[in-house]
């Protein structure tokens, strides 16, 4: 009689780490793809050559080219939500606000293409950016935009206007990723590194 393989408590089943590690292959090739080539210049095929796995297991582990696609989007808004999440109202402002540009900054760092993604998502116009998406960062800023206005009403910091505020910030930590060439030029350097 074979036993039947039973994942211990807390631990994963081999089959979800076996899917979560495909997954993780197929994302990683398709972000590097979609940033450099749209998504309608990137094909199911290209996808699966880079990641190493036949076109069959891509569609199995997402059924069309668009679900990778805003896969990747979730991703991204969930690290930056994460990174939000340094902005609370209980917590000095400039604490806070440093914790959240250095969190911002890491994970722009960290996820350089994923932040390329998006930014050339944008450009081509936001077209796969859903209503839900859309609901949700602006829902996330409002609540972090009030925490900005409590700040100021407290006199804990100067008056200004907290969107403008945020969208200054989003604009510097995500530059380093947009435009790494650049950066990296004027830092007379041929790649940046951590500490930059």
């Amino acid at each position: 009689m074979v036993k039947s393989q039973r994942a211990e408590p807390g631990k994963k089943p081999p089959e979800a780490l076996i899917r979560a590690r495909n997954e993780a292959r197929i994302l990683r090739a398709a972000v590097g793809l979609f940033a450099a080539k749209g998504f309608d210049g990137t094909h199911v095929t290209e996808i699966a050559e880079l990641s190493d796995l036949p076109k069959a297991n891509i569609y199995y582990y997402f059924s069309t080219k668009e679900s990778i696609y805003n896969t990747l989007i979730e991703q991204l808004i969930g690290g930056w939500d994460k990174a939000f999440d340094h902005i609370v109202a209980d917590s000095a402002p400039r604490e806070a606000i440093s914790a959240y540009v250095r969190a911002k900054l890491d994970y722009s760092r960290k996820h350089a293409e994923e932040s390329r993604f998006f930014a050339n998502e944008i450009l081509r116009g936001a077209h796969f950016l859903t209503r839900r998406h859309r609901q949700h960062m602006r829902k996330v800023t409002q609540e972090k935009a009030n925490v900005i206005e409590t700040w100021i009403g407290e006199k804990k910091m100067a008056t200004v206007d907290p969107y403008h505020f945020f969208i200054m910030l989003w604009s510097a930590t995500q530059f380093y990723a947009n435009f790494e060439p650049l950066v990296a030029s004027a830092l007379q350097k041929r790649t940046m590194t951590k500490r930059d």
